[in-house]
């Protein structure tokens, strides 16, 4: 193979001497070769094993010429809306539009459509009538069947109907993808490719489909939120490849949608090959002018060592796409991985993240796992850690420990997240202290997500009081050791469940840490999560139960507001919020009091020297001086997926969000142009 980027050109191709591509791979992100981003691990693996691939990131989808720069390819298109759910990656949870976008050249919004993998199948199927379409991705494995759209506010078909694509690849797509280029490869028309596992296919037939699951109908589930509820539930618990069955959904049209059963997690050694492959690991030269792709800054020295999640956030669109089962890379490969970074000019010695959807999980959760999967109607860690919970950190400390001893090397940081109520279930303090002392800069970003444990059960999180154990063995290790470190706690508004009575309670806690977070993280109902089916349905699917749901743009920006009691700003919010909430008594003086009166309450509360909020005497009268490095206000939780790769079997998915979701688990990337912090649908635990 040649050691270099993949062709984007004739030119590129006329070098390697092709004459014709047995794919041409349609992406939504700027062209990166990295391993992190998922179109990257799809094609490199498709030329390990004998295919040609050439890429076409980001066409002018109003141009039918953009499409056509590579020629008919031989086999088929494969179609990817990007690393992030192109809707997520365009629109804030208020829907306005994003002023920038981590994964296009300098950071420029505007470079693809909103649902760029319809946008390009359908310009694909203008152009090339009868040419095979593979899509893939996160963008369209969430949406693999009948699923609620936010952004729309509708329940909308497959996108496999929608695309007009052929065959959907869901997941982690190694092994489906090259099963399908197999496949086509001997003959077989991509009609007959009903077989694979991890795929989703239409026919008009079912009399091969084997004992399949009949879903209720499309035309049933946008009649009725509680079929549509039931509905989802059936295909959460069917995602395990080892209990899984064959899922149907139909149609009025007459078509069937069908999901195979998921494919297999890949084996350690497979892993290992996939990361070895040679990757250029940086975006294509072509985009250096235009200031780069912002996406792979955080990226780039940052290594990933495990897949899936057993976490179960009930936001999170994991257990969608990466699944429960962790997956994890051999010492070797990803030692292998390090060193060859630390050979890179840019490399200052920082290794920014060793982990993936949750950094310390690099094993199944139990022994039963391995041979039977995971558990249908019971998790891991919700409502309490499962006594058969295999809790032990010590491989990834040993992991960690020859990381930190290899030349040029002078942190290892870790940032994907911790899962603090594994952390907490582990009896040996020795990861404690070893994350402490060697993998935190001065603050350790996790995800409580709420203090109310009427909201953190619809969450999926644990009880606060775990949360509570976890920060005071934190601050007990950071003072046997000598070290000032904090903890930032991600938080989430208005999540289904959350009234305005948590909302407060929320901001009482923030009172009394004395901490008021710079970013908030308001609730994002991305497609294929238990929460979003809670948000559009209003019924918890796991139990068939009503569940609240603060819905109203007011509403959210109250809880919102809330968390952020002390922006001056938000003052009006805050007062209404106290009032519906029957919780006048946090305004006034008394140090319990969230805010102040304002001047024209002077009658009730007997002063003038108030007013909107703040003290017109003398200024400064927060509380608190702990804040979040997050950076601006980002008032949506796009971290959607975690973990979620958005390639075939591409890094929020959380969420989505994302997911997670090569891979954008759940980390930050910047936009060093603009200041602006970017974070994926991907979740941190």
């Amino acid at each position: 193979m040649m050691k270099d980027y993949l062709p984007i050109s004739r030119e590129d191709m006329n070098n390697r001497d092709w004459e014709q591509c047995d794919f041409v791979y349609v992406i939504g992100d700027a062209y990166v070769d990295h391993p992190s981003f998922g179109p990257a691990i799809i094609s490199r693996v498709l030329e390990s094993n004998g295919y040609k691939v050439g890429i076409i990131a980001q066409p002018d989808w109003k141009d039918e010429n953009s499409i056509q720069i590579l020629g008919t390819p031989r086999l088929g298109f494969l179609v990817c809306g990007g690393n992030m759910d192109t809707m997520v990656n365009h629109y804030s949870v208020a829907k306005k539009r994003r002023t920038t976008d981590a994964y296009s050249p300098g950071g420029q919004i505007g470079l693809r459509p909103d649902r760029a993998t319809i946008v390009y199948c359908n310009l694909i199927r203008k152009v090339y009538k009868d040419a095979p379409i593979i899509i893939g991705g996160i963008e369209a494995s969430l949406r693999r069947l009948a699923h609620y759209d936010y952004w729309s506010d509708k329940v909308r078909r497959s996108i496999l109907l929608d695309s007009q694509a052929d065959i959907l690849s869901y997941g982690m797509g190694e092994r489906s993808i090259v099963e399908i280029a197999d496949a086509l490869n001997s003959g077989i028309s991509v009609k007959d490719v009903t077989f694979i596992a991890g795929t989703v296919y239409k026919t008009r037939d079912l009399s091969s489909v084997y004992e399949p699951v009949m879903l209720p109908s499309y035309e049933e589930i946008v009649k009725d939120k509680e079929v549509f509820a039931r509905s989802f539930y059936t295909q959460y618990i069917n995602t395990d490849p080892f209990t899984a069955k064959c899922l149907v959904e139909s149609y009025e049209s007459g078509d069937y949608v069908v999901q195979n059963v998921p494919a297999k997690p890949l084996t350690q050694s497979e892993m290992d090959r996939v990361y070895a492959l040679p990757y250029m690991r940086d975006y294509h030269p072509s985009y250096k002018e235009q200031g780069g792709i912002p996406a792979i800054e955080e990226l780039k020295f940052s290594l990933t060592s495990n897949r899936g999640c057993f976490g179960g956030c009930n936001f999170c669109a994991l257990t969608f796409h990466q699944g429960r089962m962790i997956q994890t890379r051999s010492h070797e490969s990803i030692v292998s991985e390090a060193t060859l970074l630390t050979w890179d000019p840019e490399f200052k010695g920082y290794i920014n993240d060793v982990g993936g959807p949750t950094a310390n999980f690099r094993h199944t959760s139990c022994e039963k796992q391995i041979t039977k999967g995971v558990c249908l109607n019971k998790q891991c860690l919700f409502p309490k850690p499962c006594s058969n919970l295999k809790v032990d950190h010590t491989d990834y400390l040993s992991l960690l420990k020859k990381l930190r001893e290899l030349p040029k090397v002078k942190k290892v940081f870790i940032r994907s997240g911790i899962r603090f109520d594994y952390l907490i279930a582990d009896k040996d303090d020795t990861f404690m202290k070893e994350l402490c002392e060697n993998h935190v800069s001065g603050q350790l970003k996790v995800a409580p997500e709420h203090i109310s444990d009427a909201v953190l059960s619809m969450m999926g999180k644990p009880e606060n009081a775990v949360y509570e154990k976890f920060i005071a063995r934190y601050k007990k290790t950071n003072e046997i050791l000598g070290k000032k470190q904090f903890v930032v706690p991600y938080l989430m508004s208005s999540h289904p469940g959350s009234t305005m009575k948590e909302a407060v309670a929320l901001a009482e806690y923030l009172r009394d840490i004395g901490y008021m977070p710079e970013q908030v993280q308001d609730f994002y109902p991305t497609p294929s999560t238990v929460s979003t089916c809670m948000y559009y349905t209003g019924i918890d699917p796991r139990t068939m139960k009503p569940v609240y749901v603060p819905k109203s743009p007011h509403e959210k920006a109250m809880q919102r507001a809330l968390i952020q009691y002390r922006n001056p700003k938000n003052y009006k919010l805050v007062v209404e919020a106290l009032t519906l909430a029957n919780r006048t008594d946090l305004i006034g003086y008394d140090k319990k009091c969230l805010i102040r009166p304002s001047y024209v309450d002077k009658d009730k509360f007997g002063s003038k020297n108030f007013e909107n909020g703040k003290n017109t005497k003398k200024k400064g009268n927060i509380r608190g001086t702990e804040k979040s490095s997050h950076g601006k206000e980002n008032n949506d939780n796009s971290r959607g997926s975690k973990g979620a790769r958005g390639g075939f079997g591409s890094k929020i998915a959380r969420s989505s969000q994302g997911s997670e979701t090569g891979r954008f688990e759940g980390r930050k990337v910047e936009n060093k142009k603009s200041g602006k912090k970017i974070r994926n649908n991907h979740k941190k635990k």
